[in-house]
């Protein structure tokens, strides 16, 4: 068994104020190798919860192991050095893709290799580079150690400059070293895993439009499973798809409505496995006005005729503002086939939406659908149908409730096209459209097949570690690189669907999103529920949103703008005027807007929130925007436990650590009202409740975060479904 010897001088240096040897001594152990290593880190958290540095002492115990390991593998003496052996090493073992040589000389490496700054891996918590090793350094087929985290860093930085002009690419490495390197980012967990390598895409989530057709269901059910099998999470809009009972060339009452082919999708989750690592993630959404509405919101339950379930799929509901209002004054909702409303009406229901608040296509057309004698209807108490989410909310953390009212009133390209549904996560809102095969016939012997591309959603994520990139006084300088490499993804990927390497060129779309806020109001000591809180979050996030589109309007400078971007309300300014952003003086908007109008911006969505839980394990933080689940905890894997603290926990900031299910969510939701302000798209935000919230508690959660003007809200959390939920790994960023 690989083992090292623990010598005690270098520990007790680092950590003076902590008592190694008692520790070692009650271990009776010399040594330790990689899976007993656990014994040291669990005796150091018993010495106090609130003075977290053990877990700093149990990371270097961890390192020094890989250090040897690597050096042994790669036959070397020290660590971190041979970096161009170790890409020639790496290529001649099918890891590392060729690429790299291509792009970057000898010389060039070796200067890279100058850059490398070992040191740096200190800056890792125990959990968070044992989830970086375990699951993200390159290592050989036979699971063997050569990659360490800081080569990690440089290969992403070297995968996502590669196509920079000569002139400026050694130079930009530098720079997206030393954002990762530092902790002050991190990318999203595809990019993670797979820049550099031979195999697997660098994009996160996808979003694809089933059309009403045979074809079309089937041909999306493929271009999922492509997806899929690379670790995309993928969301899909089946509100085109005609209900139960709609006939079928002219054939009455045949269709077997949207649950037959959510078993489909449900069943190509569980079988395309994501390399054998995870089942795939699919979130399937549908509108609140479908006639299968009600079969779809209790397709996970656990209770019921197991034909009609699809255990495995995540659901969103595609909401309207005239259904709130109905809700809320406990008035009549009606259920449409939207096969049927297009065949008599002459529009697509689902193709609107109310361009004002209070006022728009969609109501008055959803009018006109009630109001005509020759369409069937069912008539349903509105408040029955936000009962059964609510239910399967509590019982499921599901459905996803979507305003799609809000999102596309809010869509900077709203000229282009038309927005259906979010993600698997509830952060994406990106321009949808289904594709269609127009002909196929035979040429020289083979199939020609012309398909018509739809805009598939493709979207690109990265975040900023708040705990550490905003104290650090650096945010400007890193949003400026960060930026830049997100954009770069789009043209270093290669994407199984055509389609969507379409959308994604045509709409350069990334997601710039954050993580730490929960770990950033402890360290300003800045309490959870105050209005001292809510202004931080507008200040923060003004600042993001105002780097994030200068980098991408000085980008388009360089570069050129996205595809759309003529007519759209970057283009127009509306984006910025629909806002109204402060003109203070700190943050000339105004200056910026003409900016953009000017030199244009290089991508069509530009910001983005995900959850990335697994990512801000890595860097030493909290996830999202949310608040922590407990100050200390502990992890649970295959194969092993460990202690977790909240970061920076101390008696200093322990008191400004609440629970996620201590916290008023009405106050977390104005703080989240306050950065949506600033966000093109939208944010993963979850809803923590007890198991024993009344029903009439929850509605008033759901309406309240409708009126603040949240696009989207994630999982309903409640402590009676903390099981039942998962987090989407290609979302972590």
């Amino acid at each position: 068994m690989n083992s090292i010897t623990l010598e005690t001088t270098w520990l007790e240096e680092a950590f003076p104020h902590l008592p190694i040897r008692d520790v070692l001594g009650k271990t009776n152990a010399k040594s330790l190798d990689a899976h007993t290593q656990e014994v040291v880190l669990a005796c150091l958290a018993e010495i106090d919860e609130a003075s977290p540095d053990w877990t700093f002492v149990a990371s270097r115990v961890y390192l020094n192991w890989m250090y040897k390991q690597s050096r042994a593998n790669r036959q070397q003496q020290n660590a971190y050095v041979n970096f161009h052996d170790l890409i020639v090493s790496l290529i001649d073992k099918g890891i590392y893709s060729r690429k790299l040589l291509t792009y970057y000389s000898q010389s060039d490496i070796e200067e890279l290799e100058g850059s490398i700054e070992p040191e740096r891996d200190h800056l890792f918590t125990y959990i968070g580079l044992r989830t970086l090793s375990d699951r993200y350094l390159a290592r050989s087929k036979e699971n063997e150690i050569f990659e360490l985290p800081q080569e990690r860093f440089m290969i992403i930085a070297m995968t996502l400059m590669a196509q920079e002009k000569e002139s400026q690419r050694l130079r930009l490495v530098k720079e997206a070293y030393w954002a990762l390197s530092h902790l002050y980012m991190t990318v999203a967990t595809p990019t993670l895993a797979n820049a550099g390598k031979q195999h697997g895409q660098l994009s996160s989530c996808f979003i694809d439009t089933v059309d009403d057709s045979l074809q079309s269901i089937y041909d999306s059910n493929t271009d999922i499973a492509n997806l899929s099998k690379n670790g995309g999470g993928i969301g899909v809009y089946l509100g085109k798809i005609r209900s139960r009972g709609s006939d079928i060339q002219g054939f009455k009452g045949v269709s077997s409505g949207v649950i037959p082919w959510m078993k489909q999708l449900n069943n190509t989750a569980v079988s395309v496995d994501q390399l054998g690592q995870r089942q795939g993630a699919i979130a399937v959404y549908l509108d609140v006005w479908h006639k299968d509405i009600f079969s779809f919101l209790d397709s996970r339950l656990n209770n019921g005729d197991e034909r009609q379930r699809t255990h495995d799929l995540f659901t969103g509901v595609s909401i309207p503002d005239v259904f709130m209002e109905a809700v809320e004054q406990r008035e009549d909702w009606y259920l449409f086939d939207p096969h049927e409303v297009r065949q008599v009406m002459g529009f697509a229901l689902e193709d609107v939406y109310d361009e004002h608040l209070g006022d728009g296509t969609f109501r008055t057309y959803y009018q006109q659908c009630i109001e005509h004698p020759e369409l069937s209807k069912e008539c349903v108490p509105a408040i029955d149908i936000m009962k059964r989410i609510m239910i399967g909310q509590l019982e499921t953390g599901t459905p996803y409730m979507f305003y799609r009212d809000e999102v596309n009133r809010m869509n900077p390209n709203s000229h282009a096209g038309m927005i259906y549904c979010s993600n698997l996560c509830t952060e994406i809102t990106q321009n949808q459209s289904a594709s269609s095969q127009e002909q196929q016939y035979v040429e020289d012997g083979q199939i020609i097949t012309v398909k018509d591309p739809g805009d598939f959603v493709v979207c690109n994520l990265s975040s900023i570690n708040l705990g550490r990139a905003v104290p650090s006084g650096h945010l400007q300088r890193l949003i400026k690189i960060q930026v830049r490499m997100l954009d770069n993804v789009i043209d270093q990927n290669s994407i199984p669907v055509l389609q969507a390497q379409l959308t994604n060129q045509a709409y350069r779309g990334v997601g710039l999103g954050t993580f730490g806020w929960a770990h950033l109001l402890a360290l300003k000591k800045i309490p959870w529920e105050s209005d001292e809180a809510i202004a931080y979050a507008d200040e923060i996030y003004q600042a993001i949103a105002f780097y994030t589109i200068e980098a991408s309007s000085d980008l388009a400078q360089e570069k050129g703008s996205y595809g759309h971007f003529e007519g759209s309300e970057w283009q127009t300014g509306a984006f910025f005027i629909k806002r109204t952003f402060d003109q203070s003086q700190s943050w000339n908007w105004r200056a910026l807007q003409e900016r953009v109008q000017r030199n244009g911006i290089r991508n069509g969505y530009l910001m983005a929130v995900a959850p990335n839980s697994s990512t801000s394990l890595i860097a030493g933080s909290t996830a999202s925007i949310d608040p922590i689940f407990k100050r200390f905890y502990s992890e649970e894997k295959k194969d092993f436990k460990i202690p977790v603290t909240a970061p920076d926990l101390n008696h200093h900031t322990y008191g400004f650590y609440p629970s996620a299910y201590d916290v008023d969510q009405k106050a977390s939701m104005r703080q989240n009202a306050a950065r949506q302000k600033y966000i093109d798209q939208s944010i993963s935000f979850n809803l923590y409740v007890r198991n024993s919230i009344q029903a009439k508690e929850l509605l008033d959660l759901h309406l309240e975060a409708w009126k603040l003007g949240l696009k989207t809200t994630y999982y309903t959390r409640s402590t009676s479904s903390q099981g039942a939920v998962d987090e989407c790994e290609s979302c972590s960023s």
